[in-house]
């Protein structure tokens, strides 16, 4: 008994050592976390209760700000530029990189040499690649106007076509990484599954449209998910090309909580922008994984 009582509190002593050196190696994570994430994301939800200038001191306003948002009719037109570029940018950003990764799919000659172009853009740095969009948008000297016979068009400043402009580099911008996670879902298919589907009688697109793209849906659902999160966070594109304009017709809710921030210096109505915009990602984030076991294979 006494030496089970021995080994027993031995052990008690390295649980609580190992717990201790745990807690030592975890501490600077989890500082970082409670420094970085946790406490910006209560002080800012604090924030947006008041209403704050930066220079005066925090008024306590309650739900005003989420009201005046709420009845505003310039907040549903933001809100409407947002949920337009953010759902054609989501449905480009997989029909695009799904086509070019089931071309490169097939072994093409010079495959790994397209491979790479598709990709820099993703690592080209954004206002190197916002300076040369607008020198191609150039209504006077740029290249679109060569490609569509010398015809004006005045890409960034006229307000019926200015977010697709946006649209297109945004697309061109993340299409090599999300050609490169569809293509390696593609790489995952074992060649015998197709080789079986044709022996019974699926070829071409019926292959594809049967066998392939259910099998690429852990894939697509991926690549989903991300381009989503990512088209409602848009920023830089638009701060360097447009500014949100012409009037206004490029502002979506990340650069207007900009401008009510940094411009307007209406701290508390930003902060109620940025909730109500992760209200939105959350609720669209909740219904893309709970509607998943629908249409995506194994889930």
């Amino acid at each position: 008994m006494n030496q089970f009582n021995y080994f027993k509190n031995k052990l008690n002593r390295l649980a609580q050592k190992d717990i201790f050196w745990a807690w030592i190696f975890i501490l600077p994570a989890l500082l970082g976390t409670l420094i970085f994430i946790v406490f910006p994301i209560l002080a800012s939800f604090i924030i947006s209760l008041t209403q704050w200038n930066l220079i005066s001191a925090p008024k306590f306003a309650g739900l005003n700000n989420y009201i005046e948002l709420l009845t505003s009719n310039e907040f549903y037109f933001v809100l409407f530029n947002t949920f337009y570029y953010a759902i054609t940018t989501t449905v480009l950003g997989i029909i695009f990189p799904l086509f070019l990764a089931v071309l490169l799919n097939k072994n093409i000659k010079g495959g790994n040499i397209f491979k790479t172009s598709y990709f820099i853009p993703f690592i080209t740095p954004l206002i190197v690649a916002a300076i040369a969009w607008e020198w191609i948008f150039d209504p006077n000297t740029g290249i679109l106007k060569w490609i569509f016979f010398n015809t004006r068009i005045e890409w960034l400043y006229d307000k019926n076509i200015a977010m697709l402009a946006i649209i297109i580099v945004s697309v061109w911008k993340n299409l090599g990484y999300n050609l490169v996670i569809l293509l390696a879902g593609l790489q995952s298919i074992s060649p015998g599954i197709n080789e079986a589907s044709k022996i019974d009688g699926a070829w071409g697109i019926k292959n594809f449209v049967y066998i392939t793209l259910p099998l690429l849906t852990p894939s697509i659902f991926f690549v989903l998910v991300m381009t989503t999160i990512l088209s409602f966070h848009v920023f830089d594109l638009i701060y360097l090309m447009t500014q949100g304009g012409p009037e206004n017709s490029t502002m979506i809710l990340v650069y207007w909580l900009y401008k009510n921030a940094f411009e307007y210096f209406k701290v508390g109505k930003a902060s109620a922008i940025a909730y109500i915009l992760f209200i939105i990602l959350f609720v669209i984030t909740f219904a893309q994984w709970k509607f998943r076991k629908k249409w995506v294979l194994n889930e």
